[in-house]
């Protein structure tokens, strides 16, 4: 059989996962063949010429067995596990595992009780009524299925961008080592655009000649010195920014193209992005912002925003510890926060109300500012542990502790985390009820999206930030890269509207304290300067804003 490219490797190393999985095998493994398909798809060079080097190990994610399995694929177009497990059920089954949150065994048993073989006939059984009245499916699974199909329907080759951050650097490297003639290599794409999910894998290259090569998922152009910015504005996009930019271009009497910027046969601007924004007298317009979405207007009156930046940021809040649900004790998040160079560290483990996440108890509260207060004695001013609560908006809208005890916190992040499918009068209403809570000081991830997962709650949005506005809290930038909520689509209307945000990490272990960048990338797509965001204030500011707060609770 003819070799195999990355991407047909990737598609069979994820059929075999899938597979797997369905026969109860280890679910870390199927995990791990998971990641190891990710890393595939972003592959820069060919599949044979990293086998023939002895190199698939050190592709992130693939360690001596799955490059094994790997090697097979490619020299075959298949491997004998796979065979023996294509024997179980149809190719059609595996368009199941689309579906977000929905398990192998319910898969399986969706195929064995109802003969389901395709993404179609699931959705005929659910529109027809057929899984509810299953053992071991139910009304709740066929209501979850109808939701996400949806989700489905979005895109499936779209990756969240921790996840494509680390392809593409892997991918920066390897071309770098393939071709060390080029004198730089740039990441272009949606992901430079601080898209929340990645599909187009792009990197723009410095060489001797243009081209451009698609052999595998990674789109590589390779350009020279002289046109390296204009190749990057355009493998950059969006499509839409692209031609509403020649459009403004031919206005003015240029023609703008993958070339440069011409005005008849001369060109004019080409060598960096800055130059044919500046030859345009256009502000440069960030590449988080060039969705098409009126940013050109703005940059031509020069009203684009500075936009915020990891380095403005001053400190962490809404994260948690061993109280609840986190993985590190509050000391080890606490100093692991300060040797990220941050003033600040914002304590908001899970109240009571959320014991599937160890919610905290009234005992575990004092024990834990007790701890607080010890560690803040030693710092000795030089960084502070703020004592925070995410606390449960309850159906009513009231928050997860009386008053007495919310009024012993810095800082209260108010957040849904049940009864999600109220009717949106409700949600709404519920959601606002809870923001005009003086005790409020954010509110913790408004929408409860996440993203290739569910949908967020139905909601008026636009009340919810006037309300936000009105009451002064602060809307959250939730970083977590499965979140990255409040959607940055919305920015722009929460700063018309007078409100504040907080970058929050949302983060259970010392590594997604680094999510706040992610945080960041959303912030600056939704078009917000630092003066907009909570925690980009310094620590004697923050606190005499809590203080205020606290003053007129």
């Amino acid at each position: 059989m003819a070799k195999i490219d990355p991407r047909t490797a990737a598609s069979l190393l994820r059929e075999y996962a899938q597979r797997s999985s369905m026969r109860d095998d280890n679910p870390y493994r199927t995990k791990a063949y998971m990641r190891a398909a990710d890393s595939l798809t972003a592959l820069s060079q060919p599949l044979d010429r990293i086998i023939a080097a002895g190199a698939l190990t050190k592709i992130p994610g693939i360690g001596d067995a799955i490059a094994d399995i790997v090697t097979k694929l490619y020299q075959t177009g298949t491997h004998p596990s796979l065979e023996k497990l294509r024997e179980d059920v149809p190719a059609g089954v595996l368009e199941l595992f689309a579906i977000p949150g929905l398990r192998p065994d319910k898969i399986l048993k969706l195929h064995q009780a109802l003969g389901v073989n395709s993404l179609a006939e699931l959705e005929a059984a659910a529109r027809e009524d057929r899984i509810r009245p299953v053992k071991g499916l139910g009304a709740a699974l066929q209501a979850k299925v109808l939701q996400n199909l949806a989700i489905v329907r979005s895109g499936e080759t779209q990756l969240h961008l921790h996840k494509a951050a680390a392809l593409l650097e892997h991918a920066v490297i390897s071309v770098k080592q393939e071709h060390p003639e080029f004198s730089r290599v740039e990441i272009a794409g949606d992901f430079r655009r601080g898209c929340e999910l990645v599909s187009d894998f792009a990197l723009v290259a410095q060489g001797r000649k243009s081209t451009g090569s698609e052999d595998t998922t990674l789109r590589l152009v390779v350009t020279d010195r002289k046109h390296f910015g204009a190749s990057l504005l355009e493998a950059t996009g969006s499509a839409d920014h692209l031609e509403q930019l020649k459009t403004f271009a031919a206005n003015k009497g240029f023609t703008l193209n993958a070339d440069g910027l011409h005005r008849g046969r001369k060109l004019i601007a080409s060598a960096t992005e800055e130059e044919i924004y500046q030859a345009l007298d256009l502000q440069f317009i960030e590449p988080e912002l060039r969705e098409g979405r009126n940013e050109i207007e703005r940059a031509a009156k020069r009203k684009l925003p500075v936009l915020v930046r990891d380095e403005d940021l001053h400190g962490i809040l809404h994260s948690h510890t061993t109280a609840s649900d986190g993985t590190e004790t509050l000391e080890a998040m606490a100093e692991a926060t300060r040797k990220r160079g941050f003033e600040y560290y914002g304590v908001a483990d899970h109240s009571q109300s959320a014991h599937y996440a160890g919610g905290l108890s009234l005992q575990e509260i004092a024990e834990q500012h007790r701890e607080a207060d010890r560690l803040n004695k030693a710092y000795n001013g030089k960084f502070r542990i703020l004592k925070g609560i995410e606390a449960d908006i309850l159906a009513d809208g009231s928050l997860d502790y009386p008053d007495d005890i919310l009024e012993t916190f810095d800082f209260v992040v108010a957040s849904v985390h049940s009864r999600f499918k109220l009717p949106k009068k409700e949600q709404t209403e519920r959601i606002i009820e809870a923001i005009g809570n003086p005790r409020t000081t954010i509110i913790g991830h408004m929408t409860g999206r996440q993203l290739l997962r569910r949908p967020g709650y139905d909601l008026d949005i636009d009340k919810v930030l006037k309300a936000c506005a009105k009451h002064g809290v602060a809307v959250e930038i939730n970083a977590h890269p499965w979140r990255l909520d409040l959607d940055w689509r919305w920015h722009q209307k929460a700063l018309d509207q007078g409100c504040i945000f907080s970058i929050n990490p949302d983060a259970h272990s010392i590594r997604e304290l680094d999510h706040m960048h992610w945080g960041v990338e959303m912030a600056r797509k939704g078009g917000v300067p630092a003066k907009g965001v909570l925690n980009a204030m310094r620590l004697s500011a923050l606190l005499a804003h809590l203080a205020r707060r606290r003053q007129t609770s």
